[in-house]
């Protein structure tokens, strides 16, 4: 594994884009940042293919990219509640999570359960975190009625809350949006 891993690095560096990472370093909670843009990661991903045991190491490795990666190689089907667990305790950056929400948790068996748990907390990230998978679940009609409910005073709190960020209150506001305009769907 730690020689797939480091082949994985390899073909990191060579992706590198310097001034994109040069750019996120000042931003970004990562030991190493290479900069690579997603579209290359997609590729990457798809070389090595869906394969539990390599997301799971990718995902230790303090990487932008190895993570974006562990989302993307990880089969869903193998993922279970306290893996995302897991995987929430270590994501620090709101793009990290949103990636990951889209890559990955929505596709979990348990995501509805997750994102409200995750909505529910008082941790930005994980708030930013259920909101984007509810997004995704949304988009994919897989919310209930009863799950909309929840969601509509879920959110009705986060807009309340003077905790709230101004990220998750206007993550809140545009769900909210497109609750009230029926948009809830990809057409």
């Amino acid at each position: 594994m730690n020689n797939l891993i480091l082949q994985i690095k390899k073909d990191l560096r060579a992706s590198m884009n310097g001034v994109a990472s040069a750019a996120m370093r000042s931003s970004a909670d990562y030991r190493v940042n290479f900069g690579v843009e997603l579209p290359r990661l997609h590729d990457l991903a798809e070389e090595y293919g869906k394969n539990h045991e390599l997301a799971q190491a990718l995902w230790k490795e303090s990487v932008r990219e190895c993570r974006i990666m562990a989302t993307l190689i990880q089969p869903a089907e193998l993922f279970d509640e306290d893996f995302a667990d897991l995987w929430m305790e270590s994501l620090h950056t709101v793009e990290l999570a949103q990636i990951t929400a889209l890559n990955l948790f929505q596709n979990m068996k348990c995501a509805s359960v997750k994102a409200f748990q995750w909505l529910a907390s008082d941790e930005e990230i994980k708030q930013v975190t259920g909101l984007s998978i509810i997004s995704h679940l949304m988009r994919r009609s897989t919310l209930n009625e009863r799950s909309l409910y929840e969601l509509r005073d879920q959110l009705d709190a986060l807009l309340e809350a003077e905790e709230s960020t101004i990220a998750i209150r206007r993550l809140a506001s545009n769900m909210i949006y497109n609750l009230e305009n029926g948009e809830t769907k990809d057409d």
